[in-house]
């Protein structure tokens, strides 16, 4: 029995140490291969990686769960740097920016960066490069972001929601959110699939974002998906969205609060963040907002559609007198 049990202690250690070294292998791939391409933003004592280009009115784009800057830098930012100055910002835990706080960098714990949270931080930090009364975009998760900030600021031009998490949504998660969003799931479950996920998974995740589109040649490989799989931000990841409805029941309730110019473009076949869930209800709670429905399309329309998408930025600032 006494060697059985040692044994399994020794098999025990083998194995973490096995997945600690994959683990760690792939992120000194992500920092040797996808490192931070803008500048890091000290805000109160935390990291906020941002990047700036173009000249015009601000404009600042916030990405969705499991991204960052690179998803704009990919092509849709090139597409309006002539026009205005685009200041584009990793959220907390994601990207090269830090968590918000050091309650949120332990490992045993389910302490997440609600939106509120992340529009203040990533508030600060492009006030800290002189934006000023910027039009704010999110994607995804960024989406609610955006909102947020405009239920607690009133020092921005407008809002684009691009296939924005806005309302609260009906059932539960998939499994990596419900499992790794917990404490024992992100200190136990998250370095196995840091470590073990293949690339074929992930391939085949981000076909299903895109879908019914594909997603353009190269994105993935601009993208990095051995950013998303670092340990401690799929931790940050998985908690931020398994956390994330209470978080819209409450703001959702404030939309009322929100006088600026609001443009929403969300695909009507988009199965991520579904139009009848989230935006459909937006231009009754929030007023003189605009939906603009893309036919047939899903959860990418920065990448698929972005004229529509750039329209919608256009129509925000020739409201806000911005052109």
């Amino acid at each position: 029995m006494k060697t059985l049990l040692v044994v399994l202690v020794v098999l025990a250690i083998v194995g973490i140490g096995t997945v600690q070294v994959l683990a760690q292998k792939r992120e000194r791939n992500a920092a040797v291969h996808y490192p931070p391409q803008g500048t890091l933003i000290d805000v109160d004592g935390v990291a906020v990686h941002v990047e700036q280009m173009g000249k015009g009115p601000d404009l600042v784009l916030i990405h969705g769960a499991s991204g960052n800057t690179r998803d704009f830098t990919f092509a849709f930012a090139d597409l309006l740097k002539d026009r205005y100055r685009i200041t584009i910002l990793d959220r907390p835990g994601l990207g090269w920016s830090d968590r918000a706080g050091p309650q949120y960098e332990r490992i045993w714990t389910n302490a997440h960066e609600d939106p509120i949270t992340q529009a203040r931080l990533l508030r600060a930090a492009t006030q800290k490069l002189g934006v000023e009364n910027p039009i704010v975009l999110g994607h995804s998760f960024g989406g609610i972001v955006a909102l947020a900030w405009g239920v607690e600021f009133d020092d921005l031009a407008g809002i684009v929601s691009v296939a924005g998490v806005a309302n609260p949504w009906p059932g539960t998660l998939d499994w990596t959110y419900t499992v790794g969003g917990t404490a024992w799931g992100g200190a136990l479950v998250i370095p196995l699939l840091s470590a073990f996920v293949p690339q074929t998974y992930v391939d085949t995740i981000v076909a299903g974002i895109f879908e019914p589109q594909k997603a353009p040649a190269g994105y993935l490989e601009h993208v990095g998906s051995a950013m998303t799989l670092r340990r401690n931000t799929m931790r940050a990841n998985t908690r931020q969205v398994n956390w994330l409805r209470p978080h819209v029941v409450d703001l959702s309730a404030r939309y009322n609060a929100i006088t600026e110019p609001v443009e929403i473009v969300h695909g009507d076949a988009d199965t991520i963040v579904p139009l009848d869930v989230h935006s459909i209800k937006l231009p009754d709670q929030i007023a003189g907002a605009n939906l603009t429905v893309l036919h047939g399309v899903g959860h990418m329309p920065h990448h698929t559609h972005a004229s529509d998408v750039i329209a919608a930025i256009d129509r925000v600032a020739t409201r806000a007198g911005l052109r």
